[in-house]
């Protein structure tokens, strides 16, 4: 093949919409053959070999239903299957909300099930290195390194590290294992470093997590106001829906907050440019103009919300719409201008156009991974309930999910440190004696005081605080910020050295630093739920078998717990009497979520199996399931249970899961960056994704296609700022911040704002580990990283 440029890369991902909808399919290739796939120790750095040059199969004999397995927007796809191999994907033109759509990438997971570089065997640490062994050595030396920690030194010296790309199954039976059975709330996982923020902007303003809104109101809305979402490439069927609307009515409106002019600029009618850290100003500028232009709905204020603020003792009261307004006299856009680097009057003109609506407002990183994240995330919910913009069609807050399971698979059945499944809280004393009932677990198991959170978690594996972490599906040696320190946690050797377990299905910047690497089976090796940005749970079946002795992470964990109650510090039959499929351990899941905001026990998995998903809540196998929260209508909740309200009309709304049935307008005053700009380091940095690749690139750079489209890292150069620095496209440029630095190639472009560069954060290669340069600051409410905005200085190298 020959090498295909970013501009065809760019043209097959808009022509994949046409293809996958028409039921065209993309062939893989046929499976190497054992001696073709390598289980030797995994190498210092993964290597990103082209697919195995095999004939490819075009003949597909059996199409199964199934869901991709990239990014939160739960695209439905086909697979197709010849003789017990995957050889083709097509999107499923029946789904209900992505009709069909597929990206590019997607088109490619085929090959990506068949690199030659899958983790095949077991390996264990001996001399430094990783060499192979067998399943039952290496589980005995995992089981009898928890259970000395735990006898030793107590539950809290080990923790679980998982991922929102875990099946839902997964993630609910590690938690459970770890909180109400070893009884540690040292449970986090990586949408702790994505939505942790979206979910505290949730709950403080409604009361409990994810969008009352979903996909339909991508049909509906005339506004559409995207906030630090690049979605034309990291959402990319998300974005072709905004284009769909907009393609058929002209008067469909396009906002775009981003300080990177990235492709959505394209679609733009109005664009705001905040400068990186800054944008707080901004909204409240926009909440100003809204109330002094009289565009704000005091009708449904009176009926719907609440104000509330933090006062200076640090207690939450509540307060008036008077109080509101005269907190935002210092917002006014003439005020802000300067600060938040917009004009006023783009400022006026998009709060125009918003209280306009309907509304959909869409966010995704560029809101989240900031210390002022889960406020940023208040300020959207503010606009919506000072406008009316909420419970309509068209009109909602949403925030996009980076992972395909961070919803469904960690947020929803509470598999982080200081939350338990399904709206619970862990320093919740009534919620706790529900989950033990439930788990049969011993009064009193599940600790009071949440574990530690993500960033704190890998610096007590530093100081050696934890004796032993399970790291599942995930690359923490890519993926966090400040990552020399991770790193070194990880795997630098010293006296007390923690011990570090990896189950993945590639070699990984992780998997290099671990004593012990499990070999798993993944997407369409392994049956199990997905659940995904519109509250939508999507059931994946199993329909070819994993190659060599890999195995799926259910059956790992339950391995795992068995070894942890025969050596008693779990106790005995609490994990091992109970489960021997995920099916078994998604009915628990279905009776915990009974009678919660998020109940979805009409969601059996037989329906699972026959339907193309279904959005919770739903409390009876004949509820169609629900397009918008809060609202009776068409769609509406059943009169019955936690959602009975007999003296709603259609169309009315009820927030039954916020105080006293209302949202809140929070108060909140803007703050900037944690690490701002000096003369020592004088340029923001942010990072983000692009379209060829998809997180730390364990899976894309399998992809002969993806990897020449976008081969290398790059940082982008605000041609000012090129000048200045005498850098021109293709020097390569060391990016040092006061963690660390990364060499990456330059490419002056007017995309950034001045004194800000961008870094896509894909590639693994020890010179281009930008993360090496993050801040690792976090949100105080969130916990969640400041990814976005690190002050850094720019060099050639």
């Amino acid at each position: 093949m020959n090498e295909l440029s970013r501009r065809e890369f760019l043209k097959l991902a808009a022509m994949t919409a046409v293809a996958s909808a028409a039921g065209c399919a993309t062939p893989a290739p046929a499976q190497p053959t054992a001696a073709s796939q390598p289980t030797a120790a995994a190498p210092a750095a993964p290597a990103a070999p082209a697919v195995t040059a095999k004939p490819l199969i075009t003949d597909v004999k059996e199409w199964h239903k199934s869901v991709c397995r990239f990014c939160g927007t739960g695209c439905g796809v086909e697979l197709g299957v010849t003789d017990g191999q995957l050889v083709a994907l097509r999107g499923d033109a029946k789904h209900p909300t992505t009709k069909g759509l597929v990206c590019a990438k997607a088109l490619f997971l085929p090959k990506v099930v068949y690199s030659n570089d899958r983790l095949l065997k077991p390996q264990i640490r001996k001399d430094g290195k990783l060499v192979d062994a067998t399943w039952d050595e290496a589980m005995k030396l995992v089981a009898d390194k928890f259970a000395d920690a735990i006898k030793t030194s107590g539950a809290n010296s080990v923790a679980y590290y998982g991922s929102g790309q875990a099946l839902a199954e997964e993630s609910y039976l590690a938690n459970r294992l770890f909180k109400g059975g070893i009884g540690t709330n040292n449970v986090e996982g990586n949408p702790r470093l994505c939505m942790a923020s979206a979910v505290g902007g949730y709950v403080t303003t409604f009361g409990k997590d994810e969008p009352m809104g979903s996909y339909d109101d991508l049909d509906h809305a005339m506004v559409f106001f995207l906030v630090g979402s690049n979605t034309a490439e990291a959402h990319p069927v998300i974005f072709d829906r905004i284009l769909e609307r907009k393609s058929k009515n002209k008067d469909v409106k396009v906002i775009l907050v981003d300080p990177r002019k990235n492709p959505v600029r394209r679609i733009t009618d109005v664009y705001l440019d905040p400068i990186a850290g800054y944008d707080m100003w901004l909204y409240h500028a926009m909440a100003y103009t809204i109330i002094k232009e009289n565009l704000h709905s005091p009708s449904f204020m009176d009926k719907h919300v609440l104000f509330r603020k933090v006062d200076v003792e640090g207690k939450t009261v509540d307060v008036t719409f008077d109080d509101y307004k005269t907190f935002l006299e210092d917002y006014a856009p003439d005020k802000v201008a300067a600060k938040c680097g917009v004009p006023a009057e783009k400022i006026i003109e998009a709060a125009k156009l918003f209280a306009k609506g309907p509304t959909m407002s869409l966010w995704t990183m560029g809101l989240n991974q900031r210390i002022v994240g889960v406020w940023s995330n208040n300020q959207m919910h503010n606009l919506h309930l000072l406008t009316g913009q909420i419970g309509k069609p068209g009109a909602t807050p949403f925030s996009l999910t980076g992972q395909p399971n961070a919803c469904g698979g960690v947020r929803d059945p509470g598999a982080l440190a200081h939350i338990l499944p399904y709206g619970r809280a862990v320093d919740n004393a009534d919620h706790r004696k529900q989950i033990e009932t439930l788990w049969g677990a011993k009064p009193g198991t599940i600790q009071a005081t949440p574990g530690l959170f993500t960033v704190d978690m890998f610096k007590a594996l530093g100081e050696n605080k934890l004796k032993a972490i399970l790291i599942l599906t995930t690359n923490p040696g890519q993926s966090m910020p400040n990552l020399t320190v991770v790193r070194d946690a990880l795997g630098k050797p010293r006296d007390g050295k923690p011990f570090v377990v990896v189950i993945d299905a590639f070699p990984t910047r992780t998997t290099e630093l671990a004593d012990v690497v499990l070999p798993a089976a993944m997407w369409s090796e392994k049956e199990g739920v997905f659940g995904m940005s519109e509250r939508r749970y999507q059931f994946l079946p199993k329909i070819i078998k994993a190659p060599g002795e890999a195995r799926s992470d259910f059956d790992i964990l339950l391995d795992f717990a068995a070894k942890l109650e025969e050596r008693g510090v779990v106790p005995s039959g609490y994990i091992s009497s109970k489960f021997k499929t995920p099916e078994e351990v998604w009915s628990e899941m279905m009776e915990a979520s009974r009678g919660t905001a998020y109940d979805f026990t009409g969601m059996t998995r037989a329906r699972l199996k026959a339907e193309r998903g279904v959005r919770w809540p739903v409390l009876e196998a004949s509820h169609p399931g629900t397009s918008r929260r809060f609202v009776k209508g068409d769609d509406p909740l059943l009169d019955k249970g936690p959602f009975a309200d007999d003296k709603l009309a259609n169309g009315e709304l009820k927030i039954y899961t916020g105080p006293k049935n209302r949202a809140v307008i929070w108060l909140r005053p803007a703050k900037g960056p944690a690490e701002p700009t000096d003369a020592d380091y004088p340029y923001i940095l942010t990072t983000g994704r692009i379209l060829e690749h998809w997180h730390t690139a364990t899976m894309t750079m399998k992809v002969t296609e993806l990897r020449r489209a976008q081969p290398e890292a790059y940082v982008e150069i605000h041609p000012q700022d090129a000048t200045k620095l005498g850098i021109k496209s293709g020097d390569m440029v060391k990016i040092t911040s006061r963690r660390g630095n990364s060499t990456v190639k330059a490419r002056v472009i007017d995309t950034p704002r001045p004194g800000m560069v961008f870094v896509p954060f894909h590639w693994y290669d020890e010179q281009s580990l930008i993360n090496r340069v993050v801040v690792d600051a976090v949100d105080a409410a969130s916990r969640q990283p400041e990814f976005k905005v690190s002050a850094v200085k720019l060099s050639k190298a």
